[in-house]
């Protein structure tokens, strides 16, 4: 955990970030990614098997190797915009959630409220707990003042109607980011898998622009360094590299490949999807 959330920080001032997904549920793999040099890594428990245990040991893990210097910060995409899900995944020590299916600005406000514990004016919604692992088990008497400032909302726009709404969403105070969820996003135009397609590519220069208008960071998760290159020419700051998976496998399979040239797994594997 950090006192001031240095993600927070980066979309604000928008500066550009690497990171990495992480979908294995492995403190160990948390704890290894985290020293590679990735500015952040977003743990999955929407696709992962992550659930509450998961999440506070993989953020035990990354917050390891950032005391010995790893720059990278942990932050959830949790199952579902979900006030329940939002709070158990902060008291384990989460500042960022990404939050997915965000289609309008009803979803973003009901995003940011789950974030928020009820001070002020802020219209937060969080249920107040100190002797949290967040809370250094209640000996961080700082914590609950706190922590409001640095909650960081990154929302998934991944559907034809997230696409159409993006103005209002990106309007709405205390959300951080637009993430771009391409998978999703050509599924519901009809177009599943095709993370290319123009209809694509057009919704992308959509999101991108009206995140432009009201002065909002954009996100995009990127399969290769060369497409990250793409997107971060165009002004996509929040890039997140692959996944522990992604690496894994690709690791694997190259050096096989390299050392037998006749390997045929990646026909077997083409064979049977």
């Amino acid at each position: 955990m950090h006192l001031v959330n240095p993600i927070k920080q980066c979309l604000k001032s928008a500066t550009p970030t690497v990171g990495c997904w992480l979908t294995l549920a492995s403190p160990a793999v948390a704890e290894l990614i985290a020293h590679c040099g990735f500015d952040w890594v977003v743990i999955d428990a929407e696709h992962g098997p992550s659930d509450t245990q998961d999440l506070a040991a993989q953020l035990r893990a990354i917050d390891a190797a950032a005391f010995k210097g790893a720059r990278a910060a942990g932050a959830v995409r949790v199952t579902a915009n979900d006030p329940s899900l939002v709070k158990r995944a902060m008291d384990c020590g989460a500042q960022t959630i990404v939050f997915p299916n965000v289609n309008s600005a009803a979803d973003a406000r009901a995003a940011v409220a789950s974030m928020l514990f009820p001070l002020h004016d802020e219209g937060g919604v969080r249920g107040v707990a100190g002797m949290v692992r967040a809370g250094a088990y209640g000996l961080d008497s700082r914590y609950v003042k706190s922590a409001n400032n640095q909650a960081c909302a990154i929302v998934l726009i991944e559907s034809v109607e997230g696409v159409a709404n993006v103005d209002a969403i990106a309007q709405v105070e205390g959300v951080d980011c637009l993430f771009i969820g391409t998978a999703d996003l050509s599924a519901s135009m009809g177009l599943l898998g095709q993370t290319r397609h123009d209809k694509v590519k057009a919704a992308v220069e959509k999101v991108l622009m009206g995140a432009r208008m009201h002065s909002k960071a954009v996100g995009i998760f990127a399969t290769s360094v060369e497409e990250a290159r793409q997107y971060r020419e165009k002004g996509v700051t929040f890039i997140a590299l692959h996944s522990d998976v992604g690496w894994l496998t690709k690791g694997a399979m190259d050096a096989l490949d390299a050392l037998d040239p006749k390997n045929n797994t990646r026909l077997i594997i083409e064979k049977f999807r």
